[in-house]
């Protein structure tokens, strides 16, 4: 009869590397103690000392967002190779690693979605809440029809001396901060007027319907993309911020940083 290393050995055979999701002390010294096992430990810290460590910048609760994020910091840093496979454990159901899943490097699907957190200096949070956003907006629209969006976050009181108001900028008087459900529904509804939300570092929704007055000189974006997307890219050249642009024309997600394209993604996909 065969047993359990016999249904589940292709989990492990021949993998290149094992992947570490926040493992405790004692978890990691036991595969640490596996000869001739690459190991790769990632987490918001490094609690374990590991000597190959990838930060989280927050906790993703969502497995499929923890690995995926993960595995992109990984080959962003160089410390897995394209096509590499790998046996990732993480935690699901308990604080203590409890799942496997083998997957495979692909560099082909990097969203770039690891740069938008780390070369941010806005809070992870503020910027996982903005993102998604934009992803549900690309995927419902606004009362079903396609819709563009352009979000910039960080560095408001800078982005707000590059800018001009459009109209009546509702959250004037307000303290409201994305993440909120309340709050991200008046950002979807608003969103099909003109003009980019202007986002604190910390979440704070300074301004909607500003104008982006930034110069476009020396600004390369792909070509097929707009104003919209031309004022994204500048405006994160000229402060401290990344916009997160939807496209009405393509329903993809882009986002910059430093006047360059960092992320892009299908949010039917994501």
């Amino acid at each position: 009869m065969a047993g359990l290393d016999d249904v589940f050995g292709d989990l492990f055979a021949s993998v290149d590397a094992v992947v570490l999701f926040s493992p405790s002390g004692s978890y990691y010294e036991q595969v640490m103690a596996v000869d001739d096992l690459d190991i790769v430990v990632v987490g918001t810290e490094n609690d374990v000392g590991a000597e190959t460590f990838v930060e989280l910048p927050l906790e993703f609760a969502d497995i499929t967002d923890r690995i995926r994020f993960g595995l992109e910091g990984a080959l962003e840093q160089g410390v897995v190779e394209d096509g590499d496979d790998l046996a990732c454990a993480t935690s699901v159901f308990s604080d203590e690693i409890d799942t496997v899943s083998r997957v495979r490097a692909d560099a082909e699907t990097q969203t770039g979605i690891y740069d938008l957190f780390v070369k941010s200096r806005a809070d992870p949070e503020v910027v996982k809440a903005v993102l998604e956003v934009a992803i549900e907006l690309g995927k419902k629209g606004q009362k079903g029809k396609p819709v563009g969006a352009l979000f910039v976050v960080g560095d408001a009181g800078k982005v707000m001396n590059k800018s001009r108001p459009l109209s009546y900028n509702p959250f004037e008087k307000s303290h409201v901060h994305v993440g909120d459900p309340i709050v991200n529904v008046m950002l979807k509804e608003f969103s099909r007027l003109d003009g980019a939300f202007i986002i604190s570092d910390a979440g704070k929704i300074v301004s909607a319907y500003r104008y982006l007055e930034p110069s476009a000189e020396g600004i390369d974006i792909p070509k097929g993309l707009g104003a919209r997307h031309m004022s994204g890219a500048a405006i994160t050249r000229d402060t401290n911020s990344i916009s997160i642009v939807l496209s009405e024309s393509d329903g993809l997600v882009r986002a910059f940083k430093a006047g360059e394209l960092i992320l892009e993604v299908d949010p039917e996909a994501y």
